[in-house]
Formats: C-alpha cells, structure tokens, sequence
C-alpha cells in the first residue's frame, strides 16, 4: 500500500505545483501519520464503550456494522505474546524482566516459577500495582503478593533497594518489569507477556534512479509496507498532505488536509 500512497500524494502535490517530497520526507511523515491513526484507533474504540455504556451503543450497529468489533479486530492484528528475558542491566536480576522495545500498552502478565526442589507453579496473572502500592503490600503478611495472587510494576524511575526480599538493583528500569513475590529458593521465574505493540515504521525503498526519479524497489531489505487497514488509506494520504504542506510552507495544503479531515470526522460521528 506505501507504493500507492506516495504515488497519491506525489500526484497531488504535482498537479497543483505545490513542490516536491524526497522519500526521506515522505518516509517520516508516513511514520507520524500511521502513529497518529494507530492511537486514534484507541480513542475510537474507547468512545464506542463509553455509547455503550450511556445505552447509546445501538448506535454503533451490529454485525458488520460493528464499529467496536472492527477497531477491536484491528488493534488485535498488533497483538503479541512473548517470554520475557531476566533483566542483565544493571547487573543480572531474579525478578525484573525486559520488556519489548515496541511495547505500546500491556495486556496480562503471567507470573511463572519453576523449582528443582519445592513447589512450581504456572500460568498465575500477574496484577499490576503502583510502585508505591508494591512497597506497602509487602509490608505486610495479609497483603503481600503471594505465588497464588502475584502482582508486578512498571516505572521510570525505581527506588535504588526493593523492600523484602528479591533483586536489590532495580534503580532506573525503564523498559523493565518486575514481578513478586521473589522466587524460593532453587527456583526461577518466568514471565509471558501478552502486549499490544506498535506498528513498524513505514518505509518506502528505491535502489535505481530512471530519469532523475527514484523508483519503488520493495526488495530492499530495510522495506516496510504500512501496518494498517487498506480502509484507512484515504485518511493515510489526508494526514501525509498535511505533513507535506507544512514541510514546503504550503497553507494550501494544510488548509485542503485540515478540511478532508474534518469532513471525514463528521462523516464517521
């Protein structure tokens, strides 16, 4: 579809004089259109919950009409399920575990421990709690997380010493989780994770040049087609015009995207 796309807005841009984009541009203004359109996707589907919710979801339709179905068939199409590493930064961990680089948002956690002497246990999901929620709950016997109820967090910026017991370094996690309670003794934990990632960044790749133009090479090992449905490539070439009208300081353009864009809105409520 990224072939079809730029040769849309080249055409577009080309008819009216507006100027040209290189396939460096074009490139990072289809990443930011597609990351606009990805996390609009969230904020359509949460708004056919909240109709449904205020007895409005007939509005919605049903069957293929389904709006929620559809977003949510979509978004399901960046879901991934992954066994996490145990963390080796700053130093090697027995409960905090890397996280995806292109992790969006988590869906479960499920916390895992294998034994070669005491109890295993499986396919345990995991809560997520606060960090400061954590550092309370296992204070106390009632309320620490227990192989039968595990809980994890997830921070920017983790205090330098875990309360209780388990790894001691976890100061900077980042893109770490950590899950308790901490493993028996002979045992490891393990930790699948189910998480919505975000989509690849598009790519259009050339190779040759005929008459001064670079021509659409798809065999190029760094290619990347756009992650989306075929239905959202009107809207793909909407918001990429807008891009394109604000790199060559074209108000015409912004003003013709803005308008489509609006008009689509409309349409779609």
């Amino acid at each position: 579809m990224i072939n079809e796309v730029r040769n849309t807005v080249l055409s577009i841009l080309n008819k009216n004089n507006y100027g040209y984009i290189s396939p460096s541009d074009f490139n990072l203004f289809a990443k930011q259109a597609q990351l606009d359109m990805f996390e609009q996707y969230f904020y359509d589907y949460n708004r056919q919950i909240n109709l449904e919710n205020n007895r409005l979801g007939r509005l919605s339709g049903s069957g293929l009409s389904n709006l929620k179905k559809q977003l949510l068939e979509v978004i399901d199409t960046f879901t991934q399920y992954k066994n996490l590493s145990v963390s080796t930064t700053p130093e090697t961990s027995i409960q905090t575990f890397d996280l995806p680089n292109d992790w969006y948002t988590i869906v479960e956690v499920i916390w895992g421990q294998s034994c070669s002497e005491g109890t295993n246990y499986s396919n345990k999901e995991a809560e997520r709690v606060n960090e400061n929620q954590i550092r309370r709950l296992i204070r106390s016997n009632l309320t620490s997380p227990s192989p039968q109820f595990p809980a994890y967090i997830i921070t920017q910026q983790g205090y330098p010493i875990t309360e209780g017991p388990g790894t001691g370094t976890y100061g900077n996690l980042s893109n770490q989780i950590t899950l308790y309670p901490a493993p028996e003794d002979t045992c490891t934990l393990s930790c699948n994770l189910t998480y919505v990632r975000y989509p690849k960044d598009p790519k259009w790749t050339y190779q040759t040049l005929t008459g001064g133009q670079p021509v659409f090479d798809q065999s190029q090992p760094d290619y990347q087609d756009f992650e989306l449905p075929l239905s959202d490539f009107d809207e793909l070439i909407t918001r990429i015009l807008k891009y394109s009208g604000l790199s060559i300081r074209e108000k015409e353009i912004v003003e013709d995207a803005k308008t489509t864009e609006t008009i689509n809105n409309q349409t779609e409520q």
